[in-house]
């Protein structure tokens, strides 16, 4: 007997077994015979069993049979510890021989008994013997015919008679299914579902019911769920096919019966309404027992039902949203268990239009995955292109080698951006997840040639401006063409499950927020304020560029006064209808950070126009661009520099935020802007732009003769500001971590350029995952670490936060709450994102 091993033995109510030993078919099997459901005999073999076989070490053949009644056909199929790692295709009706042949001839009828014993032959002769699929192609005729062909390309493939003795068809079943799981390709591919590389592998031994026979009752097999898999609607859904066995129901061709009545055709529930009746009562009794919406695999041998299996319905991630609250509302679940059930990533497909996952790809190229979501359009090589599409009411695809400021108006009208350069935090990933813009990036196998404007794919085929493409930004993947797409889907049961998230979570959850779009998106997706508000995007319109380029060219410190005077209310607007929107909810205001290079044209045609505004000779032009390029422009005159070295553009965005915030304000509702100072690494830098702010604040306050309030705050995002936390925050009331620019310099990776090797690290272990995605936590994590202490030193009360990209990564969000930051912020339509994460970690923490 078995009953002693507890490495192969009999599937019983009370055998020790469990998933991450003997594999989840396995312990599902148990927990149906636990429920008293009709579940055929059937012995289990633990990873540690399967290990053994894989390495020649067999197990008794004979104590397995014998555990079955006496001339049964058995199956064997798979049992990984998670059903999404896959594993071998279950190999049925072992045991069938000559003998046998002639026995079922006599119980089932000729023509079912040599279906079984064909269907043996070509599973064994495939995956088994590992010959040549190809020897059947030959085999025309039917039933004992097509046996006797089947049998005999058999032994002539394989030189030898088919085995006879169905001990040794189940020792070198179990032996080819062993050694398959542990053979490289298939440890490759589970390694890429998120398996370990040393998963194992269970299997199971069960008793076959048939599923084929000449009886006058209903014979047959079929898979049932309670729910649409798409959807995750309550729907009766599944295919049920007589005369089958195994899955052959969802075969392609079959001539299944309808489950439910329906008007089209015959269906099981009119055939025979008790066992319909009897399946359907099963699959409630495992959705309430086994907590979870399962697909019923079942037989009926002569009236008589058979469950085979149970395993989670196959899901889109809107179908698991939909069925985990479903399962909480019925108090199936708890609330907090169905907001741990859902990935936090998984939302992305809820909140963006997404490839129809039937549709067919024809993917001509890839890159970074840099936003997500799904759009197809005409390829634009320029903004002003994209601009143009936009006014004809067609979508476009800009096309750029890399994406600057100067790209924002036609970003803005664009369905999705491409770029060849670039990676997780370059400029186009950034925006284009503010903006909720499908965006791909980094595609350099692809080959980018915008003087010509054309672009070639990775296999050489050439799409010029006005070809229709799709981006796939969650999959990184450009298309042909325009596939099927399917809408964002925010329902009641969405928000219904992020309210129970909000109800864990422990940290607040911002947006960064440039613009009334962003903001708005900011609030729908509940975000508690805006924990970054980049002001230099407010530039970039046509009437402000124009005004902006004739402050960089002034002589003096007159004349930039004068050109900023006219950007002053343009600036104080934006803020107005800012605070307005955001209704007392907090606003974090970055003040000028890029370098001012970046505002003026870089192409003879750009300069002549500019030339033309100002008035100015093309050479004076030409020469004073040249002056202000910079070797490296991120690491140059840009952010709290400016400020310092040009002091009047902060004084004349402090003067419009004070102005807006005096606008705004009531005695009842009082704003209180934050303003941030960029790119700080020294005390004196906040000591110079702070006494600036406070200047213009008591200008304002005496011409208005009304009194506010405003806090001002550091960007951390220098390796030395972190260090120097402690005299930095002596001279602020808040720290916000910029982690996509503290990362670039921590390792010294350009952001923009590091996507064309760092797959390639990643592959090769160098990073484990790419440190502009996840949070790097043992070096920049140090540094947060670090400035976290020494500014609590210095202010115990002070508030911190992230406002880098990392501030929507589910794993970097562990380290904030560890940190102990106030709030994180990122992207809008990273908001739920966020929101899901962070209410996990507090679960966890409880657990």
């Amino acid at each position: 007997m078995l009953t002693n091993n507890p490495h192969i033995t009999p599937i019983t109510a009370d055998a020790p077994m469990k998933a991450d030993t003997h594999g989840g078919r396995a312990k599902c099997l148990q927990r149906l015979v636990r429920m008293d459901l009709p579940v055929p005999a059937t012995v289990a073999l633990s990873f540690d069993a399967v290990h053994r076989i894989a390495n020649g070490e067999l197990p008794d053949i004979e104590k397995i049979v014998a555990q079955f009644p006496e001339n049964a056909l058995l199956c064997v199929r798979p049992s990984s510890q998670d059903p999404d790692w896959g594993g071998p295709g279950a190999i049925l009706n072992i045991g069938m021989n000559d003998a046998r042949f002639i026995e079922y001839s006599e119980a089932l009828g000729r023509d079912a008994s040599a279906a079984l014993y064909t269907r043996f032959v070509e599973a064994y002769a495939v995956h088994v013997a590992r010959l040549d699929p190809d020897m059947f192609d030959d085999i025309t005729s039917d039933g004992a015919n097509a046996l006797s062909e089947a049998l005999r390309a058999y032994e002539d493939e394989a030189e030898e008679a088919f085995p006879q003795d169905p001990a040794v068809q189940l020792s070198e079943v179990l032996r080819s299914m062993a050694r398959a799981w542990e053979g490289t390709s298939a440890r490759l591919l589970r390694q890429a579902k998120g398996a370990p590389a040393d998963a194992g592998l269970g299997l199971v031994v069960q008793q076959m019911a048939l599923g084929l026979g000449s009886s006058e009752t209903e014979t047959g097999s079929g898979v049932l769920q309670l729910v649409d898999p798409e959807t995750g609607m309550p729907q009766i859904t599944g295919r049920y096919l007589s005369q089958s066995q195994g899955r052959d129901a969802l075969g392609e061709g079959a001539e299944a019966l309808y489950l439910t009545q329906d008007d089209r055709g015959p269906s099981l529930e009119d055939t025979v309404p008790d066992v319909y009746a009897e399946i359907i009562a099963h699959a409630r009794a495992m959705r309430r027992k086994l907590r979870e919406e399962m697909q019923v695999e079942f037989t009926l041998q002569d009236g008589r039902v058979h469950i085979l299996d149970g395993v989670r319905v196959p899901r889109s991630n809107r179908a698991a949203l939909r069925i985990a609250v479903a399962l909480a509302e019925d108090g199936i679940i708890s609330k907090q268990e169905a907001v741990m059930r859902i990935e936090p990533r998984a939302l992305s497909e809820l909140l963006h239009r997404q490839i129809d996952p039937d549709a067919y790809r024809d993917v001509i190229g890839s890159g970074i995955a840099a936003s997500p979501g799904a759009a197809s359009g005409r390829i634009v090589f320029s903004a002003a292109a994209a601009q143009a599409s936009a006014s004809r009411g067609e979508p476009a695809i800009l096309v750029r080698r890399e994406t600057s400021p100067e790209d924002i108006r036609g970003m803005q009208v664009a369905a999705g951006v491409l770029t060849e350069r670039g990676g997780m935090t370059s400029h186009a990933a950034v925006i284009g997840r503010g903006m909720g813009l499908p965006c791909v990036v980094g595609a350099a196998r692809m080959s980018f040639n915008l003087r010509k404007k054309v672009i070639v794919s990775e296999d050489g085929r050439r799409y010029g401006e006005g070809d229709m493409i799709t981006l796939d930004g969650a999959a990184g993947q450009v298309l042909d063409g325009a596939p099927p797409m399917r809408e964002a889907a925010l329902d009641e049961a969405f928000t219904k499950f992020m309210s129970w998230a909000d109800a864990e979570r422990d940290i607040a959850v911002r947006a960064n927020a440039d613009t009334l779009a962003d903001a708005a998106l900011a609030q729908r997706f509940k975000a508690e304020g805006i924990g970054l508000c980049r002001t230099e995007h407010m530039f970039f319109e046509n009437e402000r560029l124009t005004v902006m380029r004739e402050m960089i060219f002034a002589d003096s410190v007159q004349d930039r006064r004068a050109a900023l005077d006219r950007l002053l209310p343009m600036q104080r607007q934006d803020f107005t209808e800012l605070f307005r929107m955001m209704a007392g909810a907090p606003l974090t205001i970055r003040l000028f950070d890029p370098p001012l290079h970046e505002f003026l044209p870089h192409d003879k045609t750009g300069m002549r126009q500019l030339a033309e505004a100002l008035d100015l000779p093309v050479s004076d032009v030409e020469r004073r661009v040249e002056s202000l390029a910079e070797y490296n422009p991120m690491l140059g005159l840009r952010g709290v520099r400016v400020g310092i070295t040009v002091p009047e553009i902060y004084e004349m965005q402090a003067r419009a935020i004070f102005e807006a915030t005096l606008a705004v304000s009531t005695e009842q509702a009082p704003v209180v802007p934050e303003i941030m100072i960029p790119l700080v690494s020294a005390r004196r830098e906040v000591e110079l732009v702070r006494m600036g702010l406070d200047a213009v604040a008591a200008a304002v306050r005496a011409e208005q003769g009304r009194d506010f309030t405003y806090h001002v705050g550091v960007m951390v995002e220098t390796p030395r500001a972190a260090l120097r936390a402690r005299e930095i925050a002596a001279q602020c009331d808040f720290l916000s971590f910029g982690t996509n620019d503290l990362t670039q310099m921590t390792y010294g990776l350009s952001r923009d350029d590091a996507g064309r090797f760092m797959s390639d690290y990643v592959q090769r272990g160098v990073f484990e995952e790419d440190p502009f995605h996840v949070l790097d936590a043992e070096g920049v994590g140090e540094l947060l670490e670090i400035g976290v202490a020494r500014a609590r030193e210095a202010k115990p009360q002070v508030l911190l936060s992230i406002c880098g990209e990392h501030g929507g990564n589910p794993e970097s969000i562990h380290i904030c709450r560890e940190l102990g930051f106030s709030y994180i912020s990122c992207s809008p339509f990273r908001v739920p994102v966020a929101r899901l994460a962070a209410a996990q970690c507090a679960i966890a923490d409880k657990m």
